[in-house]
């Protein structure tokens, strides 16, 4: 078996760790003896090559890399569209989660336009508005995800997401702020797609999340079920955790 993993623009979308969400991704699948191809996918890529992928991952980055970025994936935001509509699995972390809604509104009341893949939008309240920083656990409830589990991570962003009827959340928030401090939710769930605030990186630090993107992935491809091998994640649950332990959560 193999598969082949996109990670969008690896250079101006890669900030607090998220690059550890793609090592996580190739080791889990080596371990397990699927060959990985890892694309990068940087400015002006291809669209034969982002159909090639079974697998994608975009990061968050500053607001400069992003005013760059917004302009460079809206020239493939159909393809892209297609893929997560066939529910290719995919992870969207902070400003590639924003970039997927419908628009983003900065302080100074300018629109940017979204791709409006996900129902939801984002606003950013100003520079006296408090930034949503810290540790965060969400319980998630998703039926996506068939069991209950909590997974931890760090956010840290300036604005607030909100949801619409059309997605669902990621989890609820049980220590943190999530999507913007108000409603209780983090994150967001369409087709086989997740967004989240969750860096850290979230991957390693919740192997689960990892495996289900890897399973989906594999489902797809192959066109049937796929139960992945089990490994040894105890040291990842110890971490996972003494996060939660620190949120005064059991």
């Amino acid at each position: 078996m193999n598969l082949t993993i996109g990670w969008l623009y690896p250079d101006l979308m890669s900030i607090y760790g998220d690059r550890g969400n793609i090592i996580c991704l190739q080791k889990r699948c080596e371990w397990r003896g699927i060959a990985v191809d890892m694309k990068r996918l940087d400015l002006d890529f291809s669209a034969k090559d982002l159909l090639a992928c079974d697998l994608l991952f975009m990061g968050g980055a500053q607001d400069r890399q992003q005013t760059i970025v917004a302009e460079d994936i809206k020239k493939k935001k159909l393809i892209l569209q297609g893929m997560i509509e066939k529910e290719i699995p995919g992870l969207y972390i902070c400003g590639a989660y924003q970039f997927l809604g419908k628009y983003y509104k900065e302080a100074d009341g300018s629109i940017v336009e979204g791709l409006s893949i996900f129902d939801l939008y984002t606003e950013n309240p100003g520079e006296k508005a408090k930034r949503l920083i810290g540790n965060v656990a969400i319980k998630v409830q998703n039926s996506k995800f068939k069991v209950q589990s909590y997974l931890v991570g760090f956010e840290n962003h300036g604005g607030r997401t909100y949801l619409g009827k059309n997605i669902e959340p990621l989890g609820e928030v049980i220590s943190g702020y999530g999507n913007n401090g108000k409603d209780g939710y983090e994150g967001a769930i369409y087709k086989n797609s997740i967004g989240s605030y969750s860096h850290g990186p979230i991957l390693p630090k919740n192997p689960q999340l990892a495996d289900w993107l890897i399973q989906k992935a594999l489902e797809i491809r192959y066109k049937k079920k796929h139960t992945l091998e089990s490994l040894d994640d105890s040291l990842a649950k110890k971490a996972r955790d003494a996060v939660l332990k620190k949120l005064h959560i059991s």
